[in-house]
């Protein structure tokens, strides 16, 4: 299984893809999005949709997991994160993949067993489970990978539980 994790961002927008084969997990690729810096958010949401489509044609993967963001300083930050989100995870959805959301607090505890743990501690047990040597900047792109990581330890049990 393919999973492609993302991290959503209006400004930087972390994407990770962990590939799942008999019980191994491995970092496939990883990076961020970065949008133009304009005070309009429309082109930033066009950069945002046209990257993660490529990303996903070049890629193909069988699955996107994504952060459910809850938390923003201000309702004008929340409201722009929400449409960020959607432009991030839409060309996932046209393609016909499956979508999961987690929140930090569930990527965290299935990461590190704690769900209050900081994001260096997250960013580590990524490299860590991973094999990845040399931890990637910025921590957008652990992030997302940690959401893809989660997803491929937890959907097998919410798919044994829907089964019944």
């Amino acid at each position: 299984m393919l999973v492609l994790g993302i991290d959503p961002g209006s400004r930087v927008a972390g994407w990770g893809l962990v590939e799942e084969k008999s019980g191994t997990v491995k970092a496939v690729a990883f990076g961020v999005v970065k949008p133009p810096s304009t005070r309009e958010l429309p082109p930033r949401l066009k950069h945002l949709f046209e990257s993660f489509r490529e990303i996903i044609e070049e890629h193909c993967p069988d699955e996107v997991a994504v952060e459910n963001v809850f938390f923003a300083e201000n309702a004008k930050s929340a409201l722009m994160l929400g449409q960020a989100r959607s432009a991030a995870i839409l060309p996932g959805l046209l393609a016909g993949l499956p979508l999961a959301e987690y929140s930090a607090l569930q990527v965290k505890k299935a990461l590190t067993g704690a769900g209050r743990a900081g994001k260096e501690q997250v960013a580590d047990m990524v490299c860590r489970l991973l094999s990845i040597a040399n931890r990637p900047s910025p921590l957008d792109v652990t992030d997302a990978l940690a959401v893809a990581v989660c997803h491929v330890h937890t959907s097998p049990i919410l798919r044994k539980a829907s089964l019944r």
